[in-house]
């Protein structure tokens, strides 16, 4: 299965051409940039092909003769400490030397997915976020950025003299702490499934799943075998409680954890909310608790309310990050 989409057209006087492409576990959305933008966007089914190598050949296959790039940028989701990179949802694993040559590029650069999101946050317009609650950045000041999808990334942004330098981090996987009675009686409930219930575990696709199951067994009902998109669903028509349940305390453990994000960070350019579920909530998440959650701190609620909050609505900020990135490689 795939998707296109075209975002600007090429021109012969376009400059040097970038193939770039986010990788998650189910999808691999590829694009070629140039100093005009982004073109011929392609998403990919990961389950489709047996290597990264093997999904961008197939991409690579359907484009122009005349659209061949000469470097690459990719953004992947799981950590990249050297040459050699393991996908931590998808068993993906190759050499960036070897992807590289096999491909025909003069460069390539490998980045966390998040470190790419990140990346984004300084070419991002007012039109390509939405504020939540009050505030305002302090400019050149460190920037969070938080996103819930397929798993929950995090980085961050720190100003420097030579420009922003991005966290290559793997805060997704932070143990989960309750506010609650009720979300302590939820995280107890998953810790009979697993070993650590990181933030991941609660703040993620399957994680709207682990939260509405949980919320089911300790009404004592049986969960219906829903998807993280019917969760979402079902809670925006409100038409089941649990869903509902389910969402809100979504919305508000994901406050927990941008409060703590900002805290640990001293984040006063701001947090970003990133992911492909936060946006798709819409009002729903506007008028849900997780501003009220993000300041509720104790005695550093002073500190957090004048930090501004975003969820980052363009369609794909990894590629603007990448497109930094490939500039710098």
């Amino acid at each position: 299965m795939t998707a296109d989409h075209t975002t600007t057209d090429r021109t012969a006087d376009s400059g040097p051409i970038t193939l770039v492409a986010d990788i998650g576990a189910t999808n691999a959305r590829f694009g070629l940039i140039d100093g005009t933008g982004i073109h011929g966007s392609r998403v990919l089914r990961c389950a489709d092909f047996p290597s990264l190598e093997a999904a961008a050949l197939a991409y690579l296959g359907g484009v122009a003769h005349d659209a061949r790039p000469s470097r690459g940028a990719f953004a992947i989701a799981g950590p990249v400490t050297g040459d050699e990179v393991l996908m931590t949802n998808r068993g993906w694993s190759f050499s960036t030397a070897e992807v590289r040559g096999r491909l025909g590029l003069e460069r390539l650069a490998v980045i966390n997915d998040f470190t790419a999101v990140a990346l984004s946050v300084p070419r991002l317009t007012a039109a390509d976020v939405r504020q939540v609650g009050e505030g305002a950045p302090v400019p050149g000041r460190v920037v969070g950025v938080v996103g819930p999808g397929s798993g929950l990334g995090v980085s961050g942004l720190v100003p420097g003299p030579q420009g922003w330098t991005a966290l290559a981090a793997e805060g997704g996987h932070v143990t989960m702490a309750p506010v609650s009675d009720r979300e302590s009686a939820v995280l107890a409930q998953l810790r009979k499934s697993f070993d650590h219930v990181s933030a991941e575990r609660v703040l993620s696709g399957p994680g709207l799943v682990n939260l509405y199951q949980a919320l089911c067994v300790l009404d004592h009902q049986e969960p219906e075998p829903f998807t993280p998109a019917q969760v979402s669903d079902a809670a925006t028509a409100n038409t089941n409680p649990h869903c509902v349940e389910a969402v809100e305390m979504f919305c508000a453990m994901l406050g927990t954890v941008a409060g703590n994000l900002a805290l640990t960070l001293g984040a006063r350019g701001g947090i970003y909310i990133a992911g492909g579920i936060v946006p798709k909530l819409g009002t729903l998440f506007t008028h849900s608790r997780f501003r009220k959650r993000f300041m509720e701190k104790g005695r550093m609620r002073d500190f957090l309310a004048p930090i501004p909050t975003y969820v980052i609505t363009h369609e794909l900020p990894a590629f603007l990050g990448l497109a930094e990135a490939a500039e710098r490689a």
